[in-house]
């Protein structure tokens, strides 16, 4: 699984949303996940970090994710929706040297 974002917002809200393509076993599919500014701090080493959280819902089956096994009490092993949890934290990226 893979999400690199497709451009970077800034909200003012609670949430911003937060676009990119998440890619499931080679098929990539544009997605925009809903993400919570967690606040940023100097951490141990100097660099400067910030955290996100986010969550959203997904359908396997858009992704081509189809097995399934039928459960004897009815219905399916595995739900076609998935929820994605996103606990994020990234480092700001050093200036380039001259």
């Amino acid at each position: 699984m893979r999400f690199p974002s497709t451009r970077a917002l800034k909200g003012g809200g609670d949430a911003t949303p937060f676009p990119g393509d998440l890619t499931i076993k080679d098929v990539t599919r544009p997605l925009s996940i809903d993400l919570e500014f967690n606040g940023s701090a100097t951490d141990v080493y100097g660099n400067e970090r910030v955290g996100f959280e986010g969550s959203t819902d997904i359908l396997r089956s858009d992704w081509g994710l189809t097995w399934n096994a039928a459960l004897e009490t009815g219905g399916v092993m595995v739900s076609d929706k998935v929820k994605l949890n996103f606990d994020i934290s990234a480092i700001k990226a050093a200036a380039p040297q001259a």
